[in-house]
């Protein structure tokens, strides 16, 4: 009996080794982010958040530490670390995200400055949050998308679609997560990058979800104010 001959799918155009892109990128944007929560009045934070930015700032420097130029390896221990600082950076924002709609319900903040400004720093936030998700989770993380681990992508971009769109050399960074996190976050759903996998359509969804209560409930929090 003749054994039938599997035939594997052809490797994508991007699917390839790169170089790597840079940790500093991704360091600045959570050090800004870090400086926001520390910022937040108390009444919209918990009781150690000095405690959690300190540890935020020293996951950050050990992170930068482990990389301090191009993620070009996939390393689990530098992996876990990404996803434990990510976690408590979640941990915190969704703190300040139930203080900020308590406040909104009960009528603590009188000022729509500083009801706009608040607001503001945990939408914003929430978006970086959501962006490192996504950056740390599709197709392995940054290293393993340097070492082309996983043909399989979480997210579809525009270059992937068809080689004229980009240079041969085209892979995703930090930046391309980033956006895809602000667009999400601003229009409630995917616009030019897609969510193929359960997990990816799980957190975009639930990335719309608060993003949609935050900015409904500041906004109307800050109209009913001025009038």
């Amino acid at each position: 009996m003749k054994r039938p001959e599997f035939h594997l799918p052809d490797v994508p155009h991007w699917f390839k080794p790169h170089m790597g892109e840079r940790r500093w990128p991704v360091s600045f944007v959570v050090g800004v982010v870090i400086l926001l929560q520390y910022l937040l009045p108390n009444s919209l934070s918990l009781k150690i958040q000095p405690e959690i930015c300190i540890l935020e700032l020293i996951l950050t420097l050990v992170l930068f530490a482990m990389s301090p130029g191009r993620i070009a390896s996939h390393r689990r221990s530098t992996w876990w670390t990404g996803v434990a600082l990510t976690g408590v950076m979640t941990a915190s924002n969704i703190a300040s995200a139930v203080q900020l709609v308590q406040r909104l319900l009960d009528g603590t903040i009188k000022s729509p400055n500083n009801l706009l400004a608040f607001g503001g720093s945990i939408w914003l936030t929430n978006m970086v949050v959501f962006s490192l998700w996504y950056w740390e989770f599709d197709r392995g993380g940054p290293g393993a998308r340097a070492e082309a681990l996983d043909p399989y992508p979480d997210f579809l971009f525009p270059q992937m679609t068809d080689p004229k769109y980009a240079p041969q050399n085209w892979a995703p960074t930090y930046f391309d997560y980033l956006f895809t996190s602000y667009t999400n976050a601003s229009a409630f759903s995917p616009t030019d990058v897609m969510p193929l996998t359960r997990w990816a359509k799980m957190l975009m969804l639930m990335q719309s979800a608060t993003s949609l209560v935050t900015v409904g409930l500041v906004i109307a929090r800050a109209v009913n104010i001025l009038h």
